[in-house]
Parts: structure tokens; sequence; C-alpha cells
């Protein structure tokens, strides 16, 4: 007799086997299912949009039951709490990473390209930030997350301002505005991806760095320069 599925094994037995191997390599534990979940609810919450998006087809798309999902997250609420919370996390840790510079240009250009680098790689998670949900209105969307950057960009700015003589309290002010111009340019080049990011990005910085006044014909990253 012939080791493993060899012709002394029948037609029916060979299929049995597969299929019981087949079995075994999708079984999941706990953990993993936890995370394929996740993946499958934050796919589906980029394409529709939290109203849009049911427990029903997360758990048709991950190939469960329904109160799989309920076992694990009590529910579409829970779930999309936890999408969101890990890609306000992503975003925050990229950018706060990001910011190494000594010179408040580079400051800017880094926290400019670090958005739309995780927009070009992260696109579902960015989706999920832009769409808005009721259930996210004051924490948890993409508004709060630009308004903790905004505060970390405030300190910057009101470091450089007081050292120039500049009112620092006007620091936020000017925040909110350099932050939320390149917020909202992020969430346009999602659709067009054109130009490319690093051009997108230094255009964005030459307009706050340089003004309307002494824009730069053709502005290029410091920071990358030499790469």
């Amino acid at each position: 007799m012939m080791d493993g599925l060899g012709s002394d094994h029948t037609p029916g037995q060979r299929r049995g086997a597969a299929a019981a191997g087949k079995t075994a390599r999708v079984r999941m534990s706990a953990a993993q299912r936890r995370e394929q979940l996740i993946s499958t609810a934050r796919q589906l919450f980029a394409e529709r949009g939290f109203d849009a998006t049911s427990i029903e087809e997360v758990a048709a798309r991950a190939k469960v039951s329904k109160p799989v999902v309920y076992e694990h997250f009590g529910g579409k609420e829970g779930l999309y709490a936890v999408v969101v919370d890990r890609e306000v996390r992503s975003l925050l840790d990229r950018i706060t990473t990001a910011l190494t510079a000594g010179h408040p240009r580079e400051l800017l250009e880094q926290a400019a390209l670090t958005l739309l680098t995780y927009i070009e790689e992260e696109t579902s998670g960015f989706r999920v930030l832009v769409r808005e949900s009721p259930l996210m209105s004051s924490t948890g969307n993409f508004s709060s997350v630009m308004n903790d950057v905004a505060h970390q960009v405030e300190h910057i700015l009101g470091a450089e301002f007081s050292s120039r003589g500049y009112d620092p309290k006007l620091a936020e002010l000017y925040a909110q505005a350099l932050v939320g111009m390149v917020a909202l340019t992020g969430r346009w080049w999602l659709e067009v991806r054109r130009p490319r990011k690093e051009t997108v990005a230094a255009h964005l910085v030459n307009l706050a760095w340089n003004g309307l006044s002494h824009l730069e014909a053709k502005p290029g990253l410091i920071t990358l320069r030499g790469h």
C-alpha cells in the first residue's frame, strides 16, 4: 500500500481528504477571525459608508454567520468604531513620526507628503475617515483627526511666531488654515490622483510658505533634494 493519497485510495477517499484539508486551512483563531472581520468591514465601509453597510453583508463577504460578527463586536456600531479608531491612530502615528525636521517649511512638507502617502497607500482607510457618520460626529472622523494634526502644527507655528515677533495667539488660526488646505486638497487628490503626490505637496507648501504674491514657478520639496 502506498503512503499519502496514492492509487490504493478510492476517488471518494481522496475527495474527502482534500475537503478535510481545505477546511483545516480556512479555520481561524478568534484573533484571526476578528482581524478578518475588521478588514472586510473596512472595505465595505469605504465602498458604501456606514448607513449603507449591513452586518449581513460583512458576514457574507467574510463567509461567516451573522452571530459571529455580533459575538466579536456587538453590532455594526461597535465594528465601525474599531475600524475608525484604527485608521485614526494609523494616520496620526504616521504624521507624528514624520515631523522630524527642524525647519518649519520642511515640517510642512513632511506633513503634506505624509497625508498624501497615506491616501495613496491606505485608500480604503482614508475613504472610511472622510465619510462622515452621525455616530462619530465629534470624535473619530476625518475632521477630528485633522483637528488633532492642527494642534500639533499650532505648537510649531507658535514657537516660530514668537521668534519672529508675531502674535503667537494667531498660531491656532494659521494652523487650522494650513491643515484645512492640505486636507481638502487630499480629498480632491483621492479621486484624481494627478499630478503625483510629491508635486501636489510641493505646490501646497509653495502656496502656504510663499503666498500668492511670491509663488515659485517650479516648486520642489527641499526634504527630497539629494534623494
